[in-house]
C-alpha cells in the first residue's frame, strides 16, 4: 500500500484547480470514510502495539514504526464507536497533522480517488455541532464522510491552557484590526477566533472558500473593497466546495480585491507548502496551530499597513 502514496511533485498539480485526491478507509462497518492523501505519510498493516496507560480510550497505545514510536489511535472509537476488535487483520494509516505524528487504525483500507472540492459538500445541518465530519461526498453512488481529525486529536489528547496573550491590545494600536477566518473545522474556527479576539482583534467566520467568495463579491457589488473591510483574511486550504487555494487564486484574479491581505493556516505539512503559497500569491503560510505566531502575523500586517499610510 506505500506505492499508493505517490510523489509530492505529481500531487502539486492538483493546486488552483480545486481537485483533491482522498484514501478511503473503513472502520467497524460497511460506511466509507476519506482523510486528504497530502496528510498520509504511509499505510502499513498494524504492527505489535505496546498498550500504556491513557486519559482516552481510543488511544490504543504505541508501535515502533521506521525507527520512531508512533502514537496509534482507535479513531473509530474516538468518534463514538465501539472500540475495534484485534482479532481481525487491521491496518494503520501513518498521518501528519499540525507538524505531528500519529497512526489511525482502521479496519481496511480502498483506495485513492480525485475529486473536485465542488463535489465535496459540508455536512448536513441535521448531523448537528458534535458530530465528527467536516465534509461528505460520493463516490461510484456511496456515501464517504470525511473526518475532522483535528477535532478528534483535540479531544483525545490532553488540552494545554487556554491561551492568553498579555502584550498591548492591538486594538490600541489600530483602531480597526477585523480578520475574516475561514475554515471548515468548528475546532480550528474556534482556536483563531480566540487568538484574534485575546488581543483585541474582531473576526468574522466562514465555513467554506466559497461562502468566503460569494460574501467578498458582494462587498464588491455594494462598491466597497474587501481589503478596506478586511485587515487581513486567513484561511484554511482544505474545504468543502471550495478549498483555500483556489479561494486565494479567485481573489487574485478580480481586480477588485486582489490586494487583499491572504494567510493560508492549515494542518497540511510539507516541502510543498512554499511553493503552493507562491503559486497562489497568498501572502503568507502558517501551519496550525501555533498562537504565537498567529499574534505576530497579526501584528506584522498592522506594522505593514501602518508603515503604508
Amino acid at each position: 500500500m506505500v506505492e499508493w502514496i505517490e510523489s509530492v511533485d505529481q500531487r502539486t498539480q492538483l493546486v488552483g484547480q480545486n481537485r483533491l485526491e482522498l484514501l478511503l478507509f473503513r472502520l467497524s462497518g460497511k460506511q466509507l470514510y476519506g482523510i486528504n492523501v497530502f496528510k498520509v505519510r504511509e499505510v502499513i498493516m498494524c504492527p505489535q502495539i505496546r498498550k500504556v496507560a491513557s486519559g482516552h480510550g481510543a488511544l490504543v497505545g504505541l508501535a515502533p514504526i521506521r525507527d520512531q514510536t508512533q502514537v496509534i489511535v482507535d479513531i473509530g472509537h474516538a468518534m463514538g464507536m465501539e472500540p475495534m476488535s484485534m482479532d481481525e487483520r487491521k491496518y494503520v494509516i501513518i498521518t501528519e497533522y499540525n507538524g505531528s505524528m500519529q497512526g489511525f487504525l482502521v479496519s481496511d483500507v480502498e483506495r485513492i480517488v480525485n475529486l473536485n472540492w465542488e463535489n465535496v459538500l459540508p455536512p448536513p445541518d441535521t448531523a448537528g455541532c458534535d458530530n465528527y465530519l467536516t465534509a461528505i461526498t460520493h463516490d461510484n453512488n456511496r456515501l464517504v464522510e470525511i473526518v475532522d481529525v483535528e477535532k478528534v486529536l483535540v479531544e483525545i489528547t490532553p488540552a494545554g491552557p487556554e491561551y492568553n496573550y498579555d502584550g498591548e491590545s492591538v486594538s490600541d494600536e489600530y483602531n480597526d484590526v477585523k480578520i475574516m477566518i475561514v475554515d471548515d473545522s468548528i475546532v480550528a474556527r474556534k482556536q483563531v477566533k480566540q487568538v484574534v479576539e485575546s488581543i483585541g482583534g474582531t473576526t468574522e467566520l466562514f465555513t467554506t472558500g466559497r461562502e468566503a467568495l460569494d460574501h467578498l463579491k458582494a462587498l464588491v457589488a455594494e462598491g466597497k473593497r474587501p481589503s478596506d473591510e478586511y485587515m487581513m483574511i486567513i484561511s484554511d486550504i482544505e474545504m468543502p466546495e471550495m478549498d483555500g487555494y483556489t479561494f486565494t487564486t479567485e481573489v487574485r484574479s478580480n481586480p477588485a480585491m486582489d490586494d487583499t491581505y491572504i494567510i493560508l493556516h492549515t494542518s497540511l505539512s510539507g516541502v510543498f507548502n512554499k511553493a503552493m503559497v507562491e503559486k497562489v500569491e497568498a501572502n503568507h503560510f502558517i501551519s496550525k496551530f501555533d498562537p504565537e505566531i498567529l499574534v505576530e502575523a497579526v501584528k506584522n500586517r498592522i506594522a505593514q499597513v501602518d508603515t503604508a499610510e
